[in-house]
């Protein structure tokens, strides 16, 4: 997943390590907790090796001469990466209706085509069906035994795979009848919801 996260991150614009972590942690909250130099830069170095980016130091980023200190490596995804990324964008295997992989295809969905996002979308929702019937069982069966605290907990988890069926649901619908999400109306020039208009007060 990190690896399709890279490839696709590099495709809107060439980046070096510290802004490539900060665009994947703030994009990709599902897998944020993953994502640390020390499996940052081992899966550039894979990627590297196998072709699909390239590594250049900018002018600007160029170590002074006889010092130790390393320049800015900038990374670019290659033509070979961007076929690389069309193959993973086109997988619709179990692994991505897991939380993380989910997470991460769905953030690239605008560049995937509606049939594989049909496909991951669906196989999200049996997951998450299949989640929602454990703790249903969970609940109907030892629900009088658990203490306060983890019954409550089950019932959390509970609600969280409801309101995710619920969101998918409509999701697929969308999808099916080939529309996108709609998003809330917002104030075209900042962007914002509109504000509520001030209530009328008559004149004393």
């Amino acid at each position: 997943m990190l690896e399709m996260a890279i490839l696709g991150l590099l495709q809107e614009a060439p980046m070096h390590g510290y802004e490539l972590r900060k665009e994947l942690a703030t994009k990709l909250g599902t897998i944020r907790a993953a994502i640390s130099y020390g499996t940052l830069y081992p899966t550039l170095k894979r990627l590297f090796a196998a072709g699909w980016i390239s590594e250049q130091a900018t002018a600007a980023d160029l170590a002074p001469p006889m010092t130790s200190k390393r320049g800015r490596v900038v990374y670019k995804i290659t033509a070979e990466g961007k076929e690389r990324f069309a193959e993973l964008l086109a997988h619709a295997g179990p692994e991505t209706y897991d939380d993380a992989g989910f997470g991460v295809h769905f953030t690239f969905f605008s560049r995937t085509d509606r049939a594989t996002r049909l496909r991951i979308l669906e196989g999200r929702r049996r997951r998450v069906e299949e989640r929602r019937e454990g703790l249903r069982d969970v609940l109907a069966r030892a629900g009088d035994r658990l203490d306060a605290y983890t019954l409550e907990l089950q019932r959390h988890g509970l609600d969280s795979c409801e309101r995710e069926v619920r969101w998918l649901e409509e999701l697929i619908t969308n999808e099916r009848s080939g529309r996108t999400p709609s998003a809330p109306a917002a104030d075209k020039a900042t962007g914002t919801p509109p504000e509520e208009p001030a209530p009328h007060q008559d004149r004393p």
